[in-house]
């Protein structure tokens, strides 16, 4: 479990620096594991808050044809849906140097979410451990798709999870995948990118309490974190 003082959090006084900042720890970290490696997995969440981010990292000269580009978490929608992260990627990281990348989207109208997370666990698994990893956190401790109480949360815990877990968080329509806990835990680098007052005050209490509480707690022993006030 991390403790509030060896957490390796690093503070940025705005939000422009704090996405140049996460963008240049992400290449840093790419470029790393491409000298070590013939390819290389680079998980990504999806919302708006790491649009910026992905913009900077997408311009930067990297060989990303060696790039494997996964999701962290995913709504069961479509493409054209706006909730969609994939499109969010294909919009926001899948561009100028960065389209060269190979990125696997999870929605499929042909099978039931459950399915297409056993099939996805086994095509995919060939690309674990993710080499870089970029997470978010909400106000809930939640990561990825791995909130607090949700329908799934304690499959996605346990030590033999399979790669994707689907996830029904109480209260949304949309069923959500996600990868599990040992996935997050096993990646090579970790870092967690969260803003505002309201989401450092959680990440402290996360650091007190165990996985199925704060969930984020996967991770927190060995992520970066990246904070900015605003």
């Amino acid at each position: 479990m991390a403790k509030v003082d060896t957490m390796n959090l690093i503070e940025y006084p705005d939000r422009d620096t704090l996405m140049a900042g996460v963008a240049k720890a992400l290449a840093d970290d790419l470029v790393a594991a491409l000298a070590a490696r013939e390819a290389v997995t680079l998980a990504i969440p999806g919302g708006t808050t790491p649009g910026p981010a992905f913009d900077a990292l997408a311009a930067m000269p990297l060989d990303w044809a060696r790039v494997n580009i996964l999701l962290t978490d995913e709504r069961w929608v479509p493409e054209s849906d706006p909730q969609s992260n994939a499109a969010l990627v294909r919009a926001r990281l899948l561009q100028g140097p960065a389209a060269a990348a190979m990125f696997t989207p999870y929605y499929t109208d042909k099978v039931d979410i459950g399915t297409a997370a056993g099939t996805l666990s086994s095509q995919l698994s060939p690309l674990l451990p993710v080499d870089v990893m970029l997470l978010g956190m909400g106000a809930d401790m939640h990561t990825a798709s791995l909130f607090p109480g949700s329908e799934g949360l304690e499959d996605a815990l346990a030590a033999d999870a399979q790669m994707l877990v689907p996830v029904t968080v109480a209260g949304q329509q949309t069923r959500r995948f996600s990868l599990s806990a040992p996935v997050l835990r096993s990646a090579r680098t970790k870092h967690l990118l969260i803003t505002g007052t309201e989401k450092r005050e959680a990440l402290l209490r996360a650091s007190e309490l165990p996985d199925a509480l704060a969930p984020v707690q996967t991770v927190l022993p060995t992520a970066t974190i990246h904070w900015s006030a605003t």
